[in-house]
């Protein structure tokens, strides 16, 4: 499996099923505990469930803001840069904000551009990452990046397109301004990563409890 894949499982952008209202018809779901249990959120998200900026807490997506790590991958340290862009793409209708991820790793060097939109609710979606998959485009569907209120025990997928995409999320805690995340995808197979979020800051680190030793830590942020 491609080292660029095991990256963007790190992310939230990073690489992120929950419905809303009027966006689907699965937000009963939502309340199901666990990594399995709630559906993909749609196919075909509602534009009008969607607002302009992204100011959800826990991932604040907003123009302008950005992010250093230093990454730890093995024996060898490196940095990588999330920056939110004021490009934006419309994808099924939505019109999405592009967020670009640098690596400079020694074995995901180069840039990555997802796509992210937050809806009415305070939910944000991600719709895609350029040159792997879109929303809408050969099935793929947009999926949770982050919820506007997570609680423990939730489980969502971050979206859909067989063997592209298939992360799973689960929240393991949130306390106060502290929440986190475990993921893991069947397309890196023992591998299981720990996300650790603060509130109005976003990601605070990442580790990686089963697998290859990989972490990436703050450095700076907005």
């Amino acid at each position: 499996m491609g080292a660029m894949r095991r990256a963007r499982a790190l992310l939230t952008a990073l690489a992120l099923g929950l419905a809303l209202a009027g966006c689907g018809s699965v937000s009963e779901e939502y309340d199901i505990a666990g990594i399995d249990e709630l559906d993909i959120p749609t196919p075909s998200p509602d534009p009008a469930d969607f607002v302009a900026e992204i100011d959800n807490p826990w991932l604040p997506y907003a123009v302008g803001n950005a992010w250093v790590y230093d990454v730890t991958v093995g024996i060898t340290d490196s940095t990588m840069t999330v920056e939110v862009t004021e490009d934006t793409r419309t994808i099924a209708g939505v019109v999405t904000t592009a967020v670009d991820t640098t690596y400079a790793t020694a074995d995901t060097p180069g840039t990555v551009r997802d796509y992210y939109a937050q809806d009415r609710q305070g939910n944000v979606w991600w719709f895609g990452s350029e040159g792997s998959w879109e929303a809408g485009v050969d099935g793929a569907q947009a999926g949770l990046a982050m919820p506007a209120d997570p609680r423990l025990g939730d489980g969502w997928r971050r979206a859909y397109l067989e063997g592209v995409v298939e992360t799973k999320v689960t929240v393991e805690e949130v306390d106060g301004d502290t929440l986190v995340l475990r993921s893991e995808t069947p397309l890196v197979p023992g591998e299981v990563v720990q996300e650790v979020y603060a509130a109005g800051v976003g990601l605070e680190r990442t580790f990686n409890v089963e697998g290859a030793p990989r972490s990436s830590v703050l450095a700076s942020g907005p």
